[in-house]
């Protein structure tokens, strides 16, 4: 078995379509992973929806086995002397990890996600490595994400190696790579050229993960720590959690014929979860091959997965310890606890809750950072009997994508849903297909909303202001003067209700204006690069967008944007409009700001006089009106037609800032007349009219659903 010192963990980072995917395939196919019959073009992105979109939306985690040999790793004379001398030094390696001779390693890849919707899922796998491969497409150069992941890269101080990619094209700007690359602060003796779809300087890349990344720190004697860097949800083991074990080890003895798992594994000990307190007994311990591979258990260092068997999700989260302790450990531990107690508390009969594993005793790894969604969208079932499958479906799909957050809600007009919050508008779009795919789920999407932060006046009562007190987030009510609580004989009153910020994240939790002192919308510092003659189209963009010029900065023939835009104006179309005024060539990472001050208002659409809840919307005024007219354009042409005229209306309080009819039937009532007089024809004309007022003031109109599917999805 190898030892921990030839174990190598590390991750694949790059700006989208720099060929991180087709690299892992080379690796993959030079360390035999994977045979011939089994290799396909992006082989770690096994979900149809990545391989449709051309896009990494999953960290996937393989372990290849590399013998390192003189021939096989093709040194030079000059490389071998220098190993030989001990001349050859790397910073943050041991001299004596430079091996001389053959020797068999495990390298543990993650594959991550190249787009900044889902860099959440490149920090949880940066948190499980020691080292990263930085791609850089060669005709491309450094680009937003680039530098965005090499940040997160340098936060976690892992050994990073520059490599630069698809240098077989023709148009492909080696040099000015390398330079920028040299700006970053990398040296040109550290960049490795490659193409990773011919396989040219891949041999190069091993070498260089074996020599530079340092193997795993972790103490292998110490108490068990593993990691839970993701998860995902299998029919038959239940609750899949993907680690990297920090210390100790995880042991699992494979079954023999007639003996049940849990008979057999209750000899080494359950796990148990540090942050939920789940202790459960595994029924399948093993790494990612790139499949699931049974084993007899991980070591330290070690990258792979536990079948854990639950059913239910929430005991397993991202982030959470992982650790294992011996039937007779955990009762030990136990009585020197009780002997320890200053105040003599008596034990209940239950020792159950006495026998549980001490927290204090093992520390848990640092975990993650909950992360904060942007981005909200409602999702309604079309079929309201599938609300409770949705439900357990969106828990199912948590386990894979912890970003993704959701509550139920209910609307008048689309019955009971789910609030959903997500990093970015294609983190939405990607969870809305995995739901209809992988669940078979039919889901109608709202528009997509912001968070914003409103500030009621002081004294004002949220439930009169039709605000939730659970979304509050009052200021410190500790300052409080004597004075305020005297001014009343139930000083309750005073204290329950101060002047208080609140989240509101839907139109239909937005408060009566009159209670408003003032609305915050959050703003997005964006990092923009693309070519110097696309600098006039993007600061028009910007501008368009609402956007605050904070900086340009030249990289030879690339320019560096720096603006703060409003999110609200960045989620639905900023992205499209500037790949498009850029013909494909600019890219785009953002990141939170801060909230600013903004003049928000809500915009209520009406139909036939009466509130649709569901199309109701937030947006600064001075955009209001534009986008109430559109949205009551496109309803007014989607509604059937009634027997009487339905106005379709937008506004703004007691304001109507845009209204479209929809025209009625007209029934031919006079037909059937053949002759006779003139006011034979009026008489049936005017009955007609009054049955037509009778019905405007009696008759509903009945929105259908795919009349909302149709108003709400995004062009």
């Amino acid at each position: 078995m190898n030892t921990q010192s030839h174990i190598r963990n590390f991750a694949i980072i790059a700006h989208i379509d720099h060929g991180k995917s087709t690299l892992a395939d080379r690796l993959m196919e030079l360390t035999g992973t994977t045979t011939k019959r089994e290799m396909q073009e992006q082989l770690l992105d096994s979900n149809p929806i990545e391989r449709e979109r051309g896009i990494t939306i999953k960290l996937a985690p393989v372990r290849m086995s590399y013998q390192k040999t003189e021939d096989r790793g093709q040194k030079t004379e000059d490389r071998e002397q220098r190993a030989e001398d001990g001349e050859r030094k790397i910073e943050g390696i041991n001299p004596s990890s430079v091996i001389r001779h053959p020797s068999s390693y495990i390298l543990n890849l993650i594959d991550t996600p190249g787009h900044v919707d889902f860099t959440y899922e490149v920090s949880r796998s940066l948190a499980a490595c020691e080292g990263a491969l930085l791609v850089v497409d060669a005709t491309q150069g450094v680009q937003a994400q680039t530098l965005a992941n090499l940040h997160l890269a340098r936060e976690h101080h892992l050994t990073i190696i520059p490599l630069i990619n698809k240098i077989d094209l023709p148009n492909a700007r080696i040099e000015e790579t390398k330079q920028e690359l040299c700006n970053l602060g990398f040296k040109e003796g550290e960049i490795v050229l490659i193409s990773a779809k011919t396989g040219q300087g891949v041999a190069d890349v091993l070498n260089a993960i074996i020599e530079r990344i340092p193997f795993p720190q972790g103490d292998p004697d110490s108490q068990t720590r593993a990691l839970v860097f993701s998860s995902q949800y299998d029919t038959h083991k239940g609750v899949v959690v993907f680690v990297r074990v920090v210390d100790g080890s995880l042991p699992f003895k494979v079954p023999f014929k007639g003996l049940t798992l849990k008979g057999l594994y209750s000899n080494s000990g359950q796990i148990r979860f540090l942050q939920s307190g789940s202790e459960v007994t595994p029924i399948e311990i093993g790494y990612f091959s790139p499949r699931m591979v049974a084993s007899g258990g991980l070591t330290c260092g070690e990258v792979g997965y536990i079948a854990t068997g639950l059913k239910d999700v929430r005991m397993a989260k991202v982030g959470d310890t992982i650790t294992v302790e011996k039937t007779e450990d955990r009762r030990q531990k136990t009585e020197d606890r009780g002997q320890r107690t200053e105040d003599g508390k008596q034990r209940t009969e239950n020792l159950s809750s006495v026998i549980r594993f001490p927290s204090s005793v093992i520390q848990p790894l640092p975990g993650y950072h909950e992360p904060k969604p942007m981005v909200f969208v409602g999702l309604f079932p079309i079929e309201q009997e599938e609300f409770t499958k949705s439900r357990e479906a969106m828990e199912k799909l948590r386990l894979s994508d912890s970003a993704f957050s959701f509550r139920p809600i209910s609307s008048t007009a689309l019955g009971n849903g789910f609030h959903c919050g997500f990093l970015g508008l294609l983190h939405a779009e990607i969870v809305q297909e995995r739901l209809s795919r992988e669940f078979g789920l039919s889901l109608l999407a709202t528009a997509p909303s912001v968070e914003y932060r409103v500030q009621l006046k002081a004294g004002v009562n949220p439930s009169k202001a039709g605000i939730l007190s659970s979304g509050q987030r009052t200021e410190d009510r500790g300052q409080r003067t004597e004075d305020e609580k005297q001014r009343t004989e139930n000083p309750s009153s005073v204290i329950r209700f101060p002047s208080s910020v609140f989240s509101i994240t839907s139109p239909s939790e937005f408060p009566d204006p009159t209670f408003i002192e003032s609305v915050e919308e959050p703003m997005m510092k964006l990092t923009m690069y693309a070519p110097k003659q696309y600098i006039g189209p993007i600061m028009q963009l910007s501008q368009e967008k609402r956007g605050e010029y904070i900086d340009l900065v030249y990289h030879m023939d690339q320019a560096e944007f720096t603006y703060l835009i409003p999110l609200s104006d960045m989620i639905v179309d900023f992205f499209d409009n500037l790949k498009s005024v850029t013909e494909g060539y600019a890219s785009l990472d953002y990141e939170f700001f801060e909230y600013q001050k903004a003049d928000v208002i809500k915009v209520d659409i009406l139909v036939n006089h009466e509130k649709v809840d569901a199309l109701s919307f937030l947006a600064v005024r001075d955009q209001a009106r534009l986008k109430a007219k559109n949205i009551v354009d496109r309803l007014a042409d989607v509604l059937p037609r009634q027997q009487f005229n339905i106005p379709v209306q937008a506004a703004i309080g007691g304001e109507i800032i845009a209204r479209a009819d929809i025209k009625p039937y007209r029934k031919d009532v006079i037909a059937k007349l053949y002759g006779g007089d003139r006011t034979r024809k009026d008489k049936l004309l005017k009955k007609q009219k009054r049955g037509k007022e009778k019905m405007k003031h009696i008759g509903s109109v009945e929105i259908p659903q795919d009349a909302f599917f149709t108003v709400l999805k995004r062009n």
